[in-house]
């Protein structure tokens, strides 16, 4: 239990980067996983039980390839351009650190038990966590050297908005399958209400792939559940499904009906979403977009400049003549998790990427368990925009998602609620 703890904690706080442990350079999120890490390789040392799981073959493959990659990759580097050497060594850290995480949490055991614990404490340090960073925002508590405000954008503990708001993508859907799948009402009510803070906290980072990921996750979720109400073992009719199915029978000729005052009142409608965006009007949203653009056409440039083999963990594109000032003196990523790891491990990291999500989305589908789905799809949508895999709590998703549907049991079981 302590250790399923450490992970929750370390997974939980890894977004924390203005909060490091005195005398260290690292935060506390890193602190928790390393002792983790310890105490696990220690109870293996001690002669405790391990199991090669199908979970753990899949990321002790991925991890060995992609380090295979990046080897490559740092090679190419040194020999045709400058490195950055400061985000090679970070990145590199970042991976091992991360590859330790997932190929230890698979050995053992019982790892759905284990992760399933971790995950209930992850979303409890998560609730707190996020409660005393709302503190902080509107003024109530006050800490020392912690600034919750980028302009406009809440960042709580985070280095930037959108590192919060990758959390809050994932929290969300995690907290959502912990409470249907759950028996007891205690539990699910708590995690069913952390999903008030955790959507507030997301709000106010202003980010828009938070708000574009929310709203995709609500229709596949609300989607998946109606496919297995429709697909339910009993064939008896019942008033609420015949309501339902005439809602749904009678939305396409409704929507035929009111599409001449929707058109009439286009511009509100384009105004009301140009509401929801990080400014209120879009240009901000705009001037992102055309960041992101001219980034990922260097990505694609600079990847094929190096034969498709990468050069390296690290940072690689030139400072881009459409950002800020403020970040003039520091060498860009390109804002894209495939095209940054295109840049960094070439054409072969990037299938073995795909395969390992492809294969934490079979194992989710075959767990049978919508919120898992939903999880997985905040993930990818977030990837899109930004580079996402150096992040613990990413790879305590997909984790997750793999040690779910291995075992036979797991996948012949109906779609029902568990024990917590």
């Amino acid at each position: 239990m302590i250790r399923d703890a450490l992970l929750a904690a370390g997974v939980a706080l890894s977004f924390a980067s203005q909060v490091s442990v005195p005398g260290l350079p690292f935060g506390y999120g890193e602190l928790f996983l390393v002792l983790w890490i310890v105490l696990s390789v220690g109870r293996i040392l001690a002669g405790g039980p391990i199991e090669a799981t199908p979970a753990f073959l899949k990321l002790a493959k991925f991890w060995l390839l992609l380090s295979l990659t990046l080897a490559i990759g740092t090679a190419v580097g040194y020999s045709t351009t400058v490195l950055y050497l400061t985000g090679l060594s970070h990145d590199a850290m970042a991976y091992a650190l991360l590859a330790s995480v997932t190929c230890l949490a698979a050995l053992e055991p019982d790892a759905e038990s284990h992760l399933r614990r971790s995950a209930w404490c992850v979303i409890a340090i998560a609730f707190g966590a996020f409660m005393v960073q709302l503190g902080l925002a509107w003024g109530w508590i006050h800490q020392s050297g912690i600034d919750p405000w980028y302009w406009d954008r809440l960042r709580g503990w985070s280095e930037n908005p959108n590192q919060l708001a990758l959390y809050c993508a994932v929290f969300g859907p995690l907290a959502l399958h912990l409470a249907v799948t759950t028996n007891n009402r205690w539990a699910q009510f708590f995690a069913l209400s952390s999903l008030i803070p955790i959507f507030y906290v997301g709000r106010l980072t202003k980010s828009d792939t938070y708000l574009y990921t929310t709203i995709l996750s609500c229709l596949v979720f609300l989607g998946l559940r109606l496919r297995v109400w429709f697909a339910s073992a009993s064939d008896r009719a019942s008033l609420s499904r015949q309501i339902a199915l005439l809602l749904i029978v009678g939305a396409v000729p409704l929507a035929i009906a009111v599409a001449p005052f929707a058109a009439a009142e286009e511009s509100s409608v384009a105004q009301f979403a140009k509401s929801l965006t990080k400014d209120g009007g879009g240009e901000a949203t705009e001037e992102t977009f055309d960041l992101r653009v001219f980034l990922w056409g260097e990505a694609v440039e600079k990847g094929l400049e190096s034969w498709s083999l990468g050069l390296g963990p690290g940072p690689h594109l030139e400072r881009p003549p459409v950002a800020d000032r403020q970040f003039l003196e520091r060498p860009f990523e390109a804002h894209n998790t495939i095209l940054d790891l295109y840049l960094q491990g070439g054409l072969v990291a990037v299938l073995a990427l795909i395969w390992i999500v492809a294969s934490a989305a079979m194992s989710a589908w075959r767990s049978r368990f919508d919120a898992l789905s939903v999880l997985l799809a905040s993930v990818v949508v977030f990837s899109m925009p930004h580079l996402i895999i150096r992040h613990p709590i990413v790879w305590f998703a997909l984790t997750f998602c793999l040690v779910a549907g291995m075992r036979p049991e797991v996948r012949l079981r109906p779609q029902h609620v568990r024990v917590a």
